[in-house]
Order: C-alpha cells, then structure tokens, then sequence
C-alpha cells in the first residue's frame, strides 16, 4: 500500500497539479477509445472546472487515501462498466478496454514526473524508479493487469513515446478539451465556496495560464499533430510562468498550497 515512507507520499504535489492537468487530460482523449468515450459520457465540456476538481478529488484518494484508494478503485471500475458505444470508425468500444485504462494511468504518472520537471524541483532518476513501482501497485489496484504496465521505468518511457508517435490521433474530444482551455469566458466556480465575482476575475485569467502550460508543455510532436502554434512570445510567457510558479509556490503556507488529503500525508510521511 501507498502510505508512510513511500516515494508517492514523499513528492506529495500541490496545487501546481492544476498546471499539468490539460496536458494530461489531453493526452488521454487522444487515445481513441477514451476519445470515444468522453464525447458520449463525459460533462467536460459544460462543466470543465467542475469536471477537473472531481478529478483531482478521486487521484488524491487514490495517492493518499490509504484503505479508501481500494474503494475509489472499486468506484471507477462501476461507473465506467456503462460507458461503452460506437467510435467514429464505427468500432465498438468499452472505457473499461484494458490498453485504454492503462494508458489513462500511465499519463496521470507521467504528468507527475512533468510537472515537477517544469514547474518544481526535477525528481532525480532513483526517486522516480520508486514513483513508478508504487505506480505500478496503485495500477493493480485499479485493476489493470501487471503484464499490460511496463515492467520498468525505462520500458515506461520507450512505452510512452510509442503511444505519443504512434497511437494518439486528433478527435472531437481533443477539440472539446482545447475549446474549453481556450474559452475565456467565465464559468461556474469550481469550488462552492469560491465567490462568483471573484470567480468572474479569476476564471479568464486561470483558463489563459492553463492554455499557456498546457500547450507549452505538450510533447513537441503531438504539438505539431494537432496543428498547434507555438510561438517565441508563447515560450517566452511559459519560460516567466515557470519561473513565478517555482519561485511563488514554496512561499504559499501549507494549507493554503496543498490539497488537504496531500496535506495530511506529508504530516505523517
């Protein structure tokens, strides 16, 4: 189990995992199966803060929730057993279709190593080993197999670049993930106790700051693929948001920085 002493709850992220959340999310709808299956079954589109604070709920009861991370597992796999349909190609497809679980799961570890890579200290090579192999547990958890996950870190990463060069395609839900990063205009808070007019501030200013790392930090080919334009002023803006996020976010006291359940598992790492 994830908990104590472990690398998960070591490299706890906080609320920098905002940053990395439309790149993840975006490398997972390109797959096309999950593509598929978050243009019949998701809300993404209407409710997109809503949507990524219910994510982040259940990864963090996953990462930190101890007895409750096989609970979650559990939940997912149920809510995920009635999506099924017919994809563009006119192939039948299940969320629940293994090679497409496993992808979802292999970017949410990939987005971590990103992310820190960006916007916080690199993890070093042997702390990351040990983030894959407690990834690897968490993944049996959710019941993908341990044959279908890289044995390895480095088999992970020959795995990833093969699903990034070969496998992700551009799709309606690709375009509905880049129209809501891009949609400036201000939405339902994502959380209930945030005020709507501090919302109506806040939300333009957040949408353009998660275009900005989204884009910016998107592997170079699937960039080009989708057609995305990537300028000197856009990495220039990237380059100053790096900067201000490594700089500002050690300075935010802890619980204003961390979500509560990372929180709690740095206390007791």
């Amino acid at each position: 189990m994830i908990g104590p002493g472990s690398a998960t709850w070591r490299n706890a992220v906080d609320w920098r995992l905002l940053l990395g959340s439309g790149r993840a999310l975006l490398l997972q709808v390109a797959h096309p199966t999950v593509g598929a299956g978050v243009a019949d079954h998701s809300d993404f589109r209407k409710r997109p803060w809503q949507r990524l604070r219910r994510t982040i709920d259940s990864l963090m009861l996953q990462e930190y929730g101890g007895e409750r991370a096989y609970t979650e597992a559990r939940r997912l796999r149920e809510l995920h057993k009635g999506f099924k349909g017919v994809d563009q190609h006119g192939q039948r497809y299940s969320a629940l279709d293994p090679d497409a679980y496993c992808w979802v799961h292999a970017t949410l570890f990939e987005a971590g190593v990103d992310l820190h890579a960006n916007f916080g200290p690199p993890l070093p090579l042997a702390e990351q080993h040990r983030l894959y192999a407690e990834w690897r547990w968490l993944g049996e958890v959710l019941g993908i197999k341990a044959s279908r996950m890289p044995a390895t870190l480095t088999g992970f990463w020959e795995y990833f670049r093969h699903m990034v060069a070969d496998e992700l395609a551009d799709n309606k839900s690709v375009r509905d993930v880049l129209a809501s990063l891009a949609d400036r205009k201000p939405v339902k808070p994502p959380w209930p106790h945030l005020p709507d007019p501090v919302w109506r501030l806040a939300g333009p200013v957040a949408s353009g700051v998660l275009m900005t790392a989204t884009v910016g930090t998107l592997p170079p080919p699937f960039r080009s693929r989708l057609g995305l334009q990537w300028t000197k002023a856009d990495e220039l803006r990237l380059r100053a948001l790096k900067r201000a996020v490594r700089v500002g976010m050690p300075l935010v006291p802890p619980r204003l920085r961390y979500h509560p359940m990372a929180l709690a598992a740095r206390r007791c790492r």
